[in-house]
């Protein structure tokens, strides 16, 4: 036990306690802070733990309440017959939030704004996180319908394809919004980022500052914002009669950026290209992997080279567009409300976003 991470120590022994029976469905487990206390760790570990038994589906956010034990999915069933996927009959008082995952400040933010402004309509949020994985999401989406939620917010997965437990969302109408993505081919309610125009302003100021060769980094272009942040730039160049030189583009396979490779892979693209001078990166994540990469090239940034991203990278001298997501959290409530009081006028609603500049070192 000693040689366990301090996180998998309490993850060891909440388990424990639920397969003896100490710990049944519905019932509350210890928070954060009274984890931290008797563990004698950081509310930052007790918090990944209890984290960690959420992505494995054993434990369940309540916002107000608690974290608890999960119920049985057909718990709700059992208490009102009524709750069905095509309408609700009775109202819960709760609605659910489908994160991919809880890696980055964005998807804290979300989480955090989701839950303020849940709070303020008088709703109670439950939270379960996907890890990227259809299969975990239809498994998610399944068991909030089945547990009597009001509407369901979703922050999809990356992917081209969406699966059948959404469409069927769509086809039913069933209360739901996506968030700081959509699926094309579904008729649905979303809030999103202005992608393209932040892509936009990211390469508009770089060719005003004298760069011509300006590298993209991205994921694969496997969902609706890294499609829209690449069409951003696109357009800038079009609109100029310049053309898209996409040998300047390095779009990573997912597989590449789960496996490490990432990093790696940008260091030998930059070699390739000693002409470029500055980079365009779709995320955080990708920015600190070419924050890196220059680096280890002798081609530090900010100098050498010049990284512009979205979302803020806590680097130094790295502008960055910046999106609201307290407005769109308070956007997406308003829309799924409104769909649980029975008005339905499916629309995409785009919050504008912020450019940055690095302060000169």
């Amino acid at each position: 036990m000693k040689s366990l991470p301090l996180y998998k120590q309490i993850q060891q022994d909440i388990r424990r306690l639920i397969t003896i029976g100490r710990l049944r469905e519905g019932d509350r487990v210890p928070s954060e802070k009274e984890l931290a206390e008797k563990y004698r760790v950081s509310q930052i570990t007790s918090k990944n733990a209890l984290l960690g038994l959420m992505e494995e589906g054993l434990l369940v956010r309540i916002q107000g309440k608690g974290t608890f034990v999960l119920s049985r999915p057909e718990a709700a069933l059992e208490l009102d017959p009524r709750a069905s996927m095509g309408a609700l009959a009775y109202r819960s008082g709760r609605i659910g939030l489908v994160l991919p995952t809880m890696k980055t400040r964005v998807d804290q933010r979300i989480l955090d704004y989701i839950e303020k402004h849940a709070t303020a309509a008088g709703y109670e949020v439950l939270l379960r996180i996907t890890r990227e994985s259809q299969q975990e999401e239809a498994s998610v989406i399944a068991s909030f319908l089945k547990q009597g939620v009001d509407g369901i917010i979703i922050f999809p997965v990356e992917n081209e394809t969406y699966n059948d437990s959404i469409l069927r969302l769509s086809l039913d109408r069933f209360p739901f919004v996506f968030i700081d993505r959509y699926l094309k081919g579904i008729k649905s309610y979303s809030v999103n980022s202005d992608n393209i125009g932040g892509a936009r302003e990211a390469v508009e100021r770089l060719l005003a500052k004298g760069h011509s060769a300006i590298a993209f980094i991205s994921p694969e272009i496997t969902n609706t914002v890294t499609e829209e942040r690449a069409l951003g730039l696109e357009q800038v160049f079009l609109e100029r009669r310049a053309s898209i030189d996409k040998t300047l583009w390095c779009l990573l396979p997912l597989d590449n950026i789960a496996s490490g490779r990432a990093e790696q892979t940008m260091a030998a693209f930059l070699a390739d290209r000693p002409e470029v001078t500055a980079m365009i990166t779709a995320n955080t994540e990708l920015c600190h992997y070419a924050w890196k990469a220059a680096h280890s090239l002798g081609r530090p940034v900010p100098g050498e080279l010049e990284l512009v991203t979205f979302d803020s990278p806590d680097l130094p001298g790295i502008s960055y567009i910046r999106q609201n997501e307290e407005e769109m959290c308070r956007l997406t409530m308003e829309l799924l409300v409104e769909q649980i009081n029975g008005k339905y006028e499916m629309r995409r609603l785009i919050v504008p976003v912020d450019y940055v500049e690095a302060p000169k070192l």
